[in-house]
């Protein structure tokens, strides 16, 4: 299992509801296709898994 994970912003957040924009904002994705380095664990999960369908998840 790695240290980190990488997440992409691969779909707009415009049109989705306002706590899945928070999430995408908090998880540090501001542009479509930009690309962070997260720690692997048990809070990033969860935040990735609501905005599951805006993001692409990747082990780093």
């Amino acid at each position: 299992m790695a240290d980190t994970i990488k997440v992409t912003l691969v779909k707009s957040p415009i049109g989705a509801i306002p706590k899945h924009r928070k999430t995408v904002a908090a998880l540090g994705l501001s542009k479509m296709h930009k690309t962070v380095e997260l720690p692997n664990n048990d809070a990033t999960k969860g935040m990735i898994a609501q905005v599951s369908h805006l993001v692409k998840v990747e082990e780093a």
